[in-house]
């Protein structure tokens, strides 16, 4: 079977390779329904090299031991790009950074105490199995709060924050420091966050300028009303969008808003708008109509839908925090919403290689005899068995080093969706590596999501010829959208 794989399945994959600049749909929308487009600024309109994250990294690790009295000795943690990825949850009572999946089962294997990999029998041990309780988990926008204990890292800013824990929690364990996990969880969130509020210039490390502002200007030659809603604060947007589009940028925008404190901007009806004059100063005066050219600051989303109108289904708002940015939006206020996943450009190409076809290929080939052999108990076949899954758990952990050697896929894990995913596709009606995506479509387009079998609509193995039995879902379901 093997070989067949390889002679014949692998080069059919592979003619009908994934396009890492194609948009992919979660729900139907047809652009043409689109008359107002909204965006979110750090890592949707603004994209950043990978050293800002080293920069942000030693900066939080200087202030942990200037400000916050740490051990001089985590100094010589250097930020590592390729340790962690989005979307991993943090039990903050046991310093436990881990990848869990859509109906809460952590991936064993990918549980790290500091930057040491926790055996699978103590993390069996720990929670009483490989199942985390909806009650510990993280809240609606991922925060640990109250009774919930995980965190989940959601913003591509928090790669260098879980980096960080992790390094810290590794000093303390290697020198059998006493410590309280959550102190040290709380004085590495301020940290990271003080490092964001002292105005580090990002500038510098702005990259792809070039595609959003022909993204902009697509919008703008077609008519169509656009707005930005940002946390960050007014003269950070500035600096960042003049060099970007250049001094004029505000003219591109019929409304720009800035520390608008997401997500509680779109809960929270009692903040009203500040206008933010030229040098930065915040007037007084009541707010009557949100005016082009002006930027503002704070506010709610309803006070917004009251001076705009814009509401429904003909908006359409990008943001790269699946949470903060497009959770309320599609569930409370029906906007049509487009997640930013940089990750999935490199994801694709990983997939797209002749190395991990194969791989998988034969992975869902060797599952497929397991389930459709597994009645056979004469003991040569038991043997074959389990070698048979020693040989799939070796694969599984294959695959997992294609992406990261230490979580794998930010979509997947061994056997299903990710947390993230889960939550992806439920708050996204589209989602793409970049804004410039929208550069490879017309501004009628329609986005269809394809239908994937569900379980009870796949044909039975035994029901099929031996050829055909060997079904590849993975593949089949990704490679369909080019």
């Amino acid at each position: 079977p093997r070989s067949w794989i390889g002679q014949i399945l692998v080069p059919s994959i592979m003619s009908n390779m994934l396009n890492p600049d194609a948009i992919f749909s979660n729900n139907e929308m047809s652009l043409s329904d689109i008359e107002v487009y909204g965006f979110d600024y750090d890592y949707t309109l603004v994209f950043y090299s990978k050293h800002l994250h080293t920069l942000i990294f030693s900066a939080a690790r200087d202030l942990l031991v200037n400000e916050h009295r740490y051990p001089a000795e985590i100094r010589k943690y250097d930020y590592d790009p390729n340790f962690a990825i989005r979307g991993l949850h943090y039990d903050v009572h046991r310093a436990l950074l881990m990848k869990i999946d859509a109906f809460h089962y952590i991936q064993l294997g990918t549980v790290y105490r500091g930057l040491s990999v926790v055996p699978d029998e103590e993390v069996i041990a720990m929670y009483d199995g490989s199942h985390v309780p909806l009650e510990q988990m993280s809240d609606f926008y991922g925060k640990s709060s109250q009774g919930n204990t995980m965190k989940q890292f959601m913003d591509i800013f928090s790669l260098p924050e879980m980096t960080l824990l992790s390094c810290v929690n590794e000093h303390f364990l290697k020198n059998n420091i006493d410590y309280e996990p959550v102190h040290l969880y709380k004085d590495v969130k301020d940290s990271i966050r003080d490092v964001h509020i002292k105005g580090i210039m990002y500038r510098k490390y702005i990259c792809y300028a070039e595609q959003t502002r022909a993204v902009l200007a697509k919008l703008a030659d077609h008519g169509k009303k656009m707005f930005l809603i940002t946390n960050s604060p007014s003269s950070f947007v500035d600096k960042g969008m003049r060099f970007i589009v250049g001094k004029d940028w505000r003219d591109l925008f019929d409304v720009v808003i800035v520390q608008a404190d997401k997500p509680n901007f779109f809960n929270d009806k009692r903040r009203p708008f500040r206008k933010v004059n030229e040098r930065g100063v915040l007037l007084w005066d009541k707010i009557h109509k949100l005016q082009k050219g002006q930027i503002y600051k704070q506010g709610n989303l309803y006070e917004f839908l009251k001076l705009t109108g814009w509401r429904g289904s003909k908006v359409l708002y990008f943001g790269d925090h699946i949470y903060s940015d497009l959770a309320d939006l599609t569930l409370k206020h029906g906007w049509r919403t487009g997640a930013i996943i940089p990750e999935l450009r490199s994801e694709i190409k990983i997939m797209n290689t002749e190395r991990y076809i194969q791989t998988m290929t034969w992975l869902q080939t060797l599952t497929g005899l397991l389930e459709h052999m597994q009645v056979h108990r004469d003991p040569d076949s038991q043997m074959i068995l389990e070698e048979w899954k020693k040989e799939r758990k070796d694969m599984r952990e294959m695959n997992r080093n294609f992406f990261n050697a230490q979580f794998g896929s930010l979509f997947r894990t061994d056997e299903n969706p990710t947390y993230f995913l889960r939550r992806l596709s439920r708050f996204a009606d589209i989602y793409m590596a970049s804004l410039s995506c929208l550069l490879n479509y017309e501004l009628d387009y329609t986005f269809y999501p394809r239908r994937t079998p569900l379980q009870h609509e796949l044909p039975a193995w035994s029901d099929q010829p031996c050829a055909g039995a060997f079904r590849v879902p993975f593949l089949q379901e990704t490679v369909q959208i080019k």
